[in-house]
């Protein structure tokens, strides 16, 4: 079918330049060649005449042949402006055109738009400085899975050169997919016939990265390498049908260098608020002898600042006490890295006749990565008597800057590997019944798999090593007393090695959804939409002895193996030169005398390093054992599975019409959503006994058995949106629309074990019963928000923009410990049993922002894009620890359970500011572009535990490309990324208590495309 006959079935809304058939340059050429002729055969008219049909001409070729960076972003501009949707996105004139690395690096350059880092590229996407689980993510309009537990996507497993189009929605009209209250992100691959013309095209990029010089990788080579073929073609047959191919092969195989210093993360119980008193020697770093400062000499372990409410002065027991941040560890890791990605699209369309259109698409990537780690960990926690706490300086928030004591030293090592899988198919059938109605039918599967194997080695000192370390610009500095941390013969004792396998998951939605479009003769309303939707999500991450994953340990049996003979045997030298030199002040370790003199040897930024797998299988022989990860199980009581079906409907109308002299168009309607969860969980069997005297119990058995529990929801979501042309080139823009993020499929587990009272003789099991324990609510309701979002967006030309936007979010909902009742049924009889759980509050919190968008272009082909957004909230999310919480019971009173020491946080992903820039100079050619993205800090909740708080502090990250045409078909190409060398800092609890510092370094590619 023709482009003209589908535009008479598809609103304005959905017009955008990349449906547009593009021109084969003997197309072009013929073209002008008819201008041409009709100027040369109308000489005898006016001169004006023939001047006006030249520049028409020129004119109109001129506009076809734009490419490149400003194709780029006139096309920005262009997806903006026939938006009745707040949106902003890009596309490419041909597959591979995308200008970025990734499709992160490419969702980075729109307004709004910022990344959370890891290895050193774009992996989660914010929006409008809102976290990515407030975000969705669609696939050629369907949701797409991940391995992470949650609702964002890792952008960084799609390659960007086999993407034709992705867009940011920021406000959403009732026939998008419910998910996203930030926005909804959109990528999309090539309709062959709606692409129009014959592409085959091959690209190969070197990779160089300036710090994997310095490594000796025993994963990868210096030079990686991207390698990028597809192909594109359109076939007409004599009945009138047409058939369209497009294919795209991406292998790529590169390092991802990384250095990184390591403070003991706040998940779990490593990483304590000491107390600093010097009055108080029972516990913290002045307690009388040498402990752990989170322990009292006589008393608890494992305390610290102790924030729980002492119910006599209604604050914490430990308020008015000073404190300082200790973890259990402090340490630098070494990195060898590699990073293999397959990726495989395919999509073919096939239209028997003008009635019908189906597509079949398809998209396939396993991404591997591995890393050889080598660690050098301070343990430290241990306060010395005299020495530690008077000696100690921190900052104004009890970070520590100076820390003196004497603990044991680990030479450590870590094989780490990832793999995940992407798979997504689906079937997308069109049929225009009448020249009126259009009939559409889409089905689809996504499914993602992840797993993790890992060894852990260790190896450590016998001794107590006395040791001090300061705080540099950047990270910690040590100084060694007599110890060489380069000697492999002082770390002999202890030896152990983990193998982990964890992290298995698989991630499945299985989706269908029937839509129709009528259209209308009215004056005012052009069409209406309508349509069903049916979907099914499972999330299944399988158990083993370590809850998340499965471990086996052994440790050196030395009657059968020396320490020293495993060290030898395994020892490599250190692998990198210049480690952490961009964040250091110089050596990172210096070893000293007693009088004070500086030792060669051990002083410096390295140490005493082993083969990690080498070591392993060693540590492993010496036990008899085998060298082999375990496996995880089904039937597990860690297992979470957990199965979400969705049922929707929608109703929206589409407007085009007149109104107080102006133009306007837009759209209203409403979705209703219907959600139903069940989760299934394991644990221990268990027997109900009587004993003689009649007296009740719960004996636990052997087996395993399945446990069910289940939620849902049902939520109606109506949009509105508005658009005025209230000029030739000036827009006025509105939008509203009530939005819902739902819970991570990871919260939504079933975790359940009872609470018995045996004390008092129970003889029945409403008195034997007392309460519930266990994690996860498959109840959780989703967090909900009105939007309202307004703009004025003036388009002077086709390379210009200003447009100015402000927008104002209502959410209801947050995250509080409440007590509810269960039913249980235990032998027939129903039970309502207290559990306290992670609930979602009515609680409600607003933010407000702005947004700006700049672009423009002089005459001499150097051009500016800038995009800026500024947003404020009020809400507040409380650490579990350090926090104030609370609780509420079954009858809906609520009590406070800590009075915290730390601020809240904010929004997970949550920037107050996001800022991006472009500088680019197009002319012939030559196509160059800086690029610069900044982002303050925020929020970024762990995997492991959510409910700690971890800061990522503001970074900004320069990148640069640059292209040269050669001829019509070949293409030179060069980009870097974090060109300066932005590391990644993290703060632990409270902004000013530095935990981890990642030092990537500059990514640099260059490559050649062809085209034909």
């Amino acid at each position: 079918m023709s482009l003209k006959n589908k535009q008479l079935h598809t609103p304005r809304k959905e017009l955008s330049v990349s449906q547009q058939f593009a021109l084969h340059p003997t197309a072009k050429w013929v073209k002008t060649a008819i201008f041409a002729g009709l100027a040369s055969t109308s000489a005898f008219t006016l001169q004006a005449q023939e001047a006006q049909v030249t520049e028409e001409a020129d004119e109109a070729v001129e506009v076809i042949d734009v490419v490149g960076t400003r194709r780029t972003i006139q096309d920005q501009i262009s997806i903006k402006r026939e938006s009745t949707t707040v949106v902003d996105g890009l596309s490419a004139e041909d597959i591979g055109d995308l200008p970025a690395l990734s499709i992160g690096e490419a969702l980075e350059s729109i307004t709004g738009a910022a990344s959370h880092r890891e290895n050193g590229g774009a992996t989660e996407i914010t929006i409008r400085g809102l976290g990515p689980f407030l975000s969705a993510t669609h696939i050629n309009g369907r949701e797409a899975t991940n391995g992470s537990g949650d609702r964002s996507v890792n952008f960084s497993q799609f390659p960007s050169e086999l993407v034709k189009k992705v867009a940011i929605y920021k406000t959403q009209d009732a026939s998008m997919i419910e998910g996203g209250v930030a926005g909804v992100i959109s990528l999309e691959t090539v309709q062959p016939l709606d692409y129009g013309k014959q592409r085959i095209q091959g690209e190969i990029k070197g990779n160089y990265n300036p710090d994997q010089t310095n490594v000796e990788n025993s994963l990868e080579n210096d030079l990686g390498y991207r390698g990028t073929v597809s192909y594109v073609d359109q076939f007409e047959f004599d009945d009138g049908s047409a058939f369209g191919i497009s294919v795209g092969l991406q292998r790529q195989d590169i390092t991802q260098p990384e250095a990184e210093y390591r403070s003991s993360s706040p998940t779990g119980s490593s990483l304590w608020a000491c107390l600093n008193d010097p009055t108080n020697t029972n516990e913290g770093f002045f307690r009388s002898s040498a402990g752990d400062c989170e322990d009292q000499v006589s008393g608890s372990s494992n305390q610290g600042y102790d924030t729980t409410i002492d119910p006599e002065t209604g604050e914490a027991v430990s308020a008015g006490s000073p404190y300082a941040w200790t973890g259990s560890s402090r340490s630098y890791r070494q990195n060898e890295t590699s990073d293999e990605r397959d990726a495989f699209f395919l999509a073919m369309q096939y239209q028997p006749n003008e009635s019908w259109d189906i597509n079949i698409d398809t998209q396939y990537s396993k991404r591997v990565q591995r890393e050889a780690r080598h660690d050098l960990i301070f343990l430290q926690k241990r306060a010395i008597p005299g020495l530690t706490g008077p000696t100690l300086v921190t900052n104004s928030v009890g970070g520590i800057l100076h820390w003196e004591g004497q603990d044991r030293i680990e030479s450590s090592g870590e094989q780490f590997s990832r793999e995940e899988i992407y798979k997504g198919i689906g079937l997308n059938i069109e049929h225009y019944a009448t020249d009126l109605l259009t009939l559409k039918f889409d089905v689809a599967y996504s499914n993602t798999e992840r797993e993790e194997l890992q060894i852990s080695n260790r190896a450590r000192t016998a001794d107590r090593i006395p040791f001090t370390w300061d705080m540099g610009d950047n990270i910690p500095h040590f100084s060694i007393t007599d110890f060489d941390v380069t000697d492999i013969t002082n770390f002999t004792d202890s030896l152990r090695t983990r193998l982990d396998r964890e992290n298995s998951r698989e991630n499945e939605v299985i989706s269908a959804k029937f839509d129709f479009q009528y259209m209308l003769g009215s004056d005012v309303f052009t069409s209406i939409e309508g349509g069903l939707r049916a979907s099914e999500l499972s999330f299944l991450q399988y158990g083993g002895t370590q809850g998340n994953g499965s471990r086996t340990e052994y440790t050196l049996d030395t009657s059968n193996t020396a320490a020293l003979d495993v060290l030898e045997s395994c020892q490599i030298d250190f692998p990198e030169t210049d480690f952490l030199s961009s964040v250091s002040d110089g050596d990172i370790i210096t070893n000293v005398d007693s009088d004070g003199n500086v030792n060669s040897s051990g002083t410096g930024s390295s140490w005493a390093t082993y083969d990690n797998n080498c070591f392993a299988q060693a540590v492993a022989a010496s036990n008899g054992g085998d060298f082999a990860f375990p496996e995880v199980e089904y039937e597990n009581a860690g297992t979470i599975d957990v199965t979400e079906k969705t049922y929707a409907a929608y109703l929206m109308a589409n407007y085009d019409t007149e109104m107080w002299g102006k133009f306007v168009r837009g759209n209203f309607g409403v979705r209703v959503v219907d959600t139903e969860v069940t989760a299934i969980g394991f644990r221990s069997s268990f027997d109900v006994v009587y004993d003689d005297l009649g007296v009740v119990s719960l004996v636990t058995g052997d087996s395993l058995e399945r446990i069910e529990g289940g939620g849902g929801y049902t939520e109606v979501l109506p949009s509105v949106n508005f658009v005025m042309d209230y000029g030739d080139d000036i827009l006025l823009r509105a939008g509203i629309y009530r939005g819902m993020s739902r819970a991570d499929p990871s919260d939504l587990g079933y975790s359940r074990t009872f609470q018995t009272d045996d004390d008092l003789a129970p003889t029945s099991l409403s008195d034997l019963l007392v309460g519930v324990n266990g994690s996860g609510n498959p109840n959780t309701q989703p967090l909900m928000s009105w939007n309202y979002d307004a703009a004025i967006e003036w388009y002077p030309n086709e390379d210009s923009i200003f447009a100015f936007g402000v927008y104002y979010k209502r959410f209801t909902g947050g995250f509080q410990q409440q007590t509810e009742l269960e039913t249980f049924v235990i032998e027939g009889e129903s039970y309502s049993l207290p559990i306290t759980n992670s609930v979602t509050t009515d609680d409600a919190s607003n933010l407000v922002g702005i947004e700006t968008s700049i672009a423009y272009r002089w005459d001499s082909g150097i051009g500016v894009k800038v995009g800026y957004n500024y947003a404020d909230t009020d809400y507040e999310f409380e650490d579990s620890l350090y926090g104030d919480t609370f609780i509420t019971d079954v009858d809906g009173n609520t009590t406070q359970l800590t009075d915290g020491i730390i601020p809240p946080a904010s929004v997970p992903g949550f920037s107050e500011h996001v800022f991006s820039a472009q500088v680019y100079y197009q002319i012939g050619d030559l196509d160059t572009a800086v690029i610069y993205k900044y982002r303050s800090d925020y929020f970024q909740p762990y995997t492991s535990n959510g409910t700690r708080l971890r800061y990522v502090d503001e970074v900004g990250v320069w990148e640069a490309r640059a292209s040269y045409k050669i001829n019509e078909h070949t293409r030179l190409k060069v980009s870097a990324i974090n060109l300066f060398s932005a590391p990644k800092s993290q703060d632990y609890y409270v902004q000013g208590n530095l935990g981890e510092v990642n030092d990537y370094g500059p990514r640099l590619f260059a490559g050649i495309t062809v085209k034909y």
